[in-house]
């Protein structure tokens, strides 16, 4: 059995679009002056996902007052929350859910994102995964960095050896800071020089995994 930490964005779905409009109607409602005229879109998007939530708003909003950033950012992850609960269109890469749930008939498996509260049970939930993740953990819940997370969600499950799967750099560097392999999901966001195995689609995991 081999204990496989999955990331979330560019590695289970894509939701840039979704989260683009979502982040834009909350710039436009509440967005201070200074940044009415911002406009999100989800190629910016694909280059600030991974990294934790404040870094993204300091990447997007720039140098405003740091009480409004903070509330736009709320905003922000509220409605993305909504959009992507209402959303019907199926935003997993094709083959994610039947592969994870084949591999969790033999290896257990866990999620730790960079994303805000609440996230990942909303991504359980529109992937009907609940029942294959044996753990979970974010930025947003602990207020701690990737790799301080994938420790965390090992110490309490007694796990010594795992592997991180992702798709970019600071997925990459999250997992050698924390000691775990990593395998790099070459179809998402990123591009990762470095890695312990490579898929171009997640039905690849099947191979790749079993090898290891």
């Amino acid at each position: 059995m081999k204990h496989l930490i999955f990331d979330i964005d560019g590695t289970i779905w894509n939701t840039t679009a979704v989260v683009a409009n979502a982040w834009n109607r909350a710039v436009f409602e509440s967005g201070p002056e200074e940044i009415k005229d911002l406009l999100i879109t989800d190629k910016m998007l694909q280059k600030e996902f991974g990294k934790p939530m404040d870094v993204i708003a300091d990447d997007l909003f720039g140098p405003i007052d740091p009480k409004k950033k903070a509330e736009l950012l709320k905003l922000c992850c509220e409605y993305e929350h909504e959009e992507i609960e209402a959303c019907r269109e199926d935003l997993s890469y094709e083959g994610i859910r039947e592969t994870m749930r084949e591999l969790a008939k033999d290896n257990k498996l866990y999620i730790v994102s960079n994303c805000q509260d609440g996230y990942i049970e909303l991504v359980m939930k529109k992937n009907g995964i609940e029942d294959l993740i044996s753990d979970h953990e974010c930025f947003g819940r602990t207020g701690l960095q990737k790799d301080e997370n994938i420790r965390l969600v090992m110490d309490r499950n007694g796990v010594d050896k795992a592997w991180y799967i992702g798709d970019t750099l600071g997925d990459h560097d999250a997992s050698k800071k924390a000691g775990v392999g990593f395998i790099f999901a070459r179809y998402g966001f990123g591009e990762v020089p470095d890695q312990d195995g490579v898929v171009d689609s997640p039905k690849e995991l099947l191979k790749v995994v079993q090898d290891l």
